[in-house]
């Protein structure tokens, strides 16, 4: 008789905490096998909170490390203390952590410290580029460096781990996680009316997020400076809804540039639901997201990405997404298309998703499972 598995969970911003959840949940459909230890950072504080809320997930810690305006430095400084004694105290068999955040390379980096198995989901994303984004590029890389189970999202993110020296017995094709979690709220009975009682429903609705570092300053700037432009030209025909991030960073100029246009919405950061279903009711999404670049093609919505290089060009060759840069003159050019050439449209919302087929936390867990011996097969791998 084997004792439970202890597997300890850690993330702190919304993106991570969506693309967990799913694996959250499917850990605890072994009650029997595998004990889930949840550890939240609160690296995003609300945006953070909604999701937990939204898929009923109850952390075990909370570090609550947010602080306004912190450095990276500060952020990897913190987690690791508050790390430090709950690895001690709860003696995890796995640690997981999820993409390329700040609270990723840190968990990563206590994990090493302590000697305990390190598991990577969505491992393998490059760009190529250790400044963009920044700091995620690096951090996958380095986290890369200290992980035992690498579950890559896609065949390319698996090559791009091989081409790296990783074996390939260490390397788990499962799908991105996040197709789970769209799975699962998107099916859920929501009123869009009631929330967003502003949305024209005569009108076309794109919906927009930026936030990354990188396009802190002008590249922003440009962005917002596009949608004005577009907003003023399609006064009749177009609105925008734009949940805004809360650095000050990103607020700043979001409100000073679209703050006083009568059709776009800018809103608080939103609870999961409700951004799942916009998107459902979006033309297409204009973003700077990593996550969204996978959200949006689950929901048949094309995506035009506001930066230069993007570590997810399954959906780009798919066609489902197209990387058009920040240039004010670009960003306009791509919106326009997408609002007046229907065969355009029609193609881009009509290519296949590559990202998963719902299963990534099957897969995951069984991985799991597998590499500690409670199981004879490797799950079978996303195709």
């Amino acid at each position: 008789m084997f004792p439970k598995l202890r597997v300890m969970f850690v993330f702190g911003t919304r993106p991570e905490a969506v693309k967990m959840a799913p694996i959250v949940k499917e850990a605890e459909k072994y009650p029997d096998v595998l004990e889930a230890i949840v550890v939240v950072t609160g690296q995003h504080r609300q945006m953070l909170d909604q999701v937990l809320a939204a898929f009923k997930i109850s952390p075990d810690y909370d570090l609550g490390i947010m602080e306004e305006a912190q450095s990276l430095s500060q952020i990897v400084a913190r987690c690791l203390n508050g790390l430090e004694g709950i690895v001690l105290r709860e003696r995890p068999d796995i640690i997981l952590v999820q993409g390329d955040t700040s609270t990723a390379f840190a968990t990563a980096l206590s994990a090493y410290y302590h000697k305990k198995t390190l598991g990577h989901v969505e491992a393998g994303l490059r760009t190529g580029d250790k400044f963009s984004p920044y700091p995620e590029e690096a951090n996958r890389r380095l986290i890369s460096t200290l992980t035992d189970l690498h579950f890559a999202p896609t065949s390319i993110s698996s090559q791009n781990l091989l081409n790296e020296g990783v074996p390939k017995s260490q390397i788990y094709l499962t799908g991105n996680s996040v197709i789970d979690a769209v799975k699962m709220v998107a099916g859920l009975p929501y009123d869009m009316a009631k929330d967003f009682p502003m949305l024209d429903r005569n009108k076309k609705l794109i919906l927009v997020t930026v936030h990354r570092r990188e396009s802190f300053g002008l590249p922003m700037r440009e962005v917002c400076e596009a949608i004005k432009e577009i907003a003023q030209t399609n006064l009749s025909a177009v609105q925008f809804l734009l949940p805004v991030h809360k650095n000050p960073q990103v607020s700043s100029v979001v409100r000073e540039v679209l703050g006083d246009l009568g059709n776009v919405v800018l809103t608080e950061p939103l609870d999961y639901l409700p951004f799942v279903n916009l998107i459902k009711s979006a033309n297409f999404v204009l973003t700077d997201s990593g996550g969204i670049q996978e959200e949006a093609p689950t929901l048949g919505k094309p995506v035009l990405v506001v930066r230069e290089k993007t570590e997810r060009p399954e959906a780009i060759m798919a066609g489902t997404a197209k990387l058009v840069g920040t240039s004010k003159e670009k960003v306009i050019q791509s919106m326009q298309q997408l609002l007046n050439d229907q065969n355009e449209y029609d193609r881009m919302s009509h290519a296949v998703n590559p990202y998963g087929d719902g299963r990534a936390a099957e897969r995951i867990t069984g991985a799991i499972l597998h590499y500690f011996g409670f199981t004879d097969m490797r799950p079978e791998e996303f195709a």
